[in-house]
């Protein structure tokens, strides 16, 4: 398992889908998640912050607490048939899944760590300066303009096998 951290969460050109872009946390290599929307919203809006409104599912942490226990994170465990499986981590190494979107929100808002099987990066995964040729500690703005280029070319088909094939 991998450690990642969010690098972009941006909109493809095409579909109009929202796209979260992970990248390694040691390493070169990135992985763009496509997302339900309800789920991006969430991810858009940042760590839960308490000057704002509570979200829905800014009630989990409080009842998992209340049952004596802590979630530790977030991952993505497995591509099969171009669709990730994911699951919430909790104290003890137990899982439960959930969908991919819903993970990934939960943990940003949460501050969580997120792990991806490192299967489906050697499977999937893309170098950074793949999609962003100038780095990716370059302004926001020339970021986002390569990202947009890399994603005027590719569909949410192109992740399920090596080669979109």
């Amino acid at each position: 398992m991998r450690e990642m951290r969010v690098l972009r969460l941006v909109v493809h050109v095409r579909t109009r889908e929202p796209v979260l872009l992970l990248g390694e946390v040691d390493g070169d290599r990135c992985l763009p998640v496509f997302l339900h929307r309800g789920p991006a919203e969430v991810i858009a809006a940042g760590r839960r912050d308490e000057s704002r409104p509570p979200l829905p599912q800014d009630v989990l942490l409080p009842v998992v607490t209340g049952l004596g226990h802590h979630l530790d994170g977030a991952e993505i465990t497995e591509l099969r048939e171009g669709r990730y499986s994911a699951a919430l981590v909790f104290d003890g190494g137990h899982r439960v899944p959930v969908r991919p979107s819903d993970a990934l929100a939960f943990a940003v808002r949460e501050g969580l760590s997120i792990g991806v099987a490192d299967a489906i990066l050697d499977e999937v995964g893309q170098p950074v300066s793949d999609l962003f040729p100038n780095g990716a500690d370059a302004p926001p703005d020339q970021q986002l303009r390569d990202f947009r280029e890399f994603l005027d070319d590719v569909s949410p088909d192109d992740f399920g096998r090596p080669g979109g094939g």
